[in-house]
């Protein structure tokens, strides 16, 4: 049986401070001051109102969002805003600009297309989404009822390091894996979502951040549960929300504000993935699949010279504690996943073993 923890690349449900799983553990079965657990506490109660709320007013303060800007905690993940985003802003007769950098943007793009029109303004899939396309390669509509791209892809190891300029158009991106990776700025978009389960909390919640002039777009058809403007009018309590995950993110969120907030956090990450970048680039050796410019500080993807190194590598990472550092079938070789709470020592670690494996296996 493991007791000690080992080192956690999986790309999600992903790594949380460890810190914050010693709280949450030691206050399960009574939070301070209520008598009863976190998993028994009523979505109605006082105390649950001060968690809520006080993951509100953390997220505003770590991202600076301005007035005007309502935030929500909702279920369904990202996969169920691919649904909600077209259902509530694209009209009938209307079209919505898509950028396909992944599989997850082309799910996106599937799931809009049940409800109306779709332009792809780029795709990058003729590189094997190597790489994100630049602002001269994206084809607007300045027509267009939103833009929509994926701001970092966990399975391609790619990420936009610039805020696409989209003129007046509304735009909306899904930022599930490098949510609060780094400072945002709220005001260039116009709802912006995240499923919580890679830097924000365990799996089970989805944080949107939707500017109040979109609401007046949601058709009263469609059902009630999928209505931006219902959870706004509720404070996301219209049903019963996942209380114990909106729990954890509070205090994720704590640990961020400790750390320095965003911008520390950032120099972190910069830190954490450049040191690992180096030792991909190092001989050629490895072989990193997103392209210079594009690469993600969040999930760092590489090949090795053949499939059954690469085999080798992973079972001997397992072994000496590294673990899920397998790719995604897609895109094969090894994915490291170093969300914000991933600690440093681990890159260290991992840095170590794979100067070691090219040493026997070079």
């Amino acid at each position: 049986m493991t007791t000690n923890r080992i080192f956690n690349f999986s790309a999600g449900p992903a790594v949380l401070p460890l810190e914050v799983l010693e709280e949450a553990r030691e206050n399960l079965t009574s939070m301070p001051g209520v008598g009863m657990s976190i998993l028994e506490i009523s979505h109605r109660s006082k105390p649950f109102d001060e968690i809520i709320e006080g993951a509100e007013a953390d997220i505003r303060q770590l991202a600076g969002i301005p007035e005007g800007y309502h935030v929500l905690f909702l279920q369904g993940g990202a996969s169920l805003q691919f649904s909600m985003v077209p259902m509530n802003l694209l009209p009938t007769g209307g079209t919505a600009d898509y950028v396909v950098t992944g599989a997850w943007s082309q799910k996106a793009v599937k799931e809009a297309k049940r409800v109306g029109a779709v332009k792809i303004a780029a795709t990058t899939e003729a590189d094997n989404f190597s790489r994100v396309p630049r602002q001269e390669e994206l084809t607007l509509d300045p027509g267009s009822a939103y833009v929509h791209y994926t701001t970092n892809n966990t399975i391609f190891g790619t990420e936009f390091g610039y805020v696409p300029e989209v003129g007046g158009v509304p735009l909306v991106a899904d930022t599930s894996s490098d949510m609060f990776s780094g400072p945002i700025d709220v005001s260039k978009f116009a709802l912006i979502y995240a499923g919580a389960q890679k830097n924000l909390a365990p799996a089970g919640v989805t944080l949107v951040i939707v500017r109040d002039d979109l609401l007046k777009r949601t058709p009263s058809s469609i059902p009630t549960m999928l209505q931006y403007p219902v959870h706004v009018e509720n404070k996301s309590l219209y049903n019963t929300p996942p209380v114990f995950t909106i729990y954890v993110m509070r205090l994720v969120l704590r640990w961020l504000l400790k750390q320095g907030g965003l911008p520390a956090i950032d120099a972190v990450n910069t830190r954490k993935a450049d040191k690992l970048y180096a030792e991909i680039d190092r001989t050629g050796f490895y072989k990193a699949h997103a392209q210079p410019g594009s690469r993600s500080r969040m999930n760092v993807t590489f090949r090795l010279p053949s499939e059954a190194l690469e085999k080798v590598f992973a079972k001997e990472a397992t072994a000496a504690g590294l673990d899920g550092l397998k790719g995604h079938r897609s895109v094969g070789g090894m994915r490291a996943s170093i969300y914000n709470a991933f600690p440093e020592p681990g890159v260290d670690a991992l840095v170590n073993f794979m100067r070691a494996f090219e040493q026997r296996n070079g």
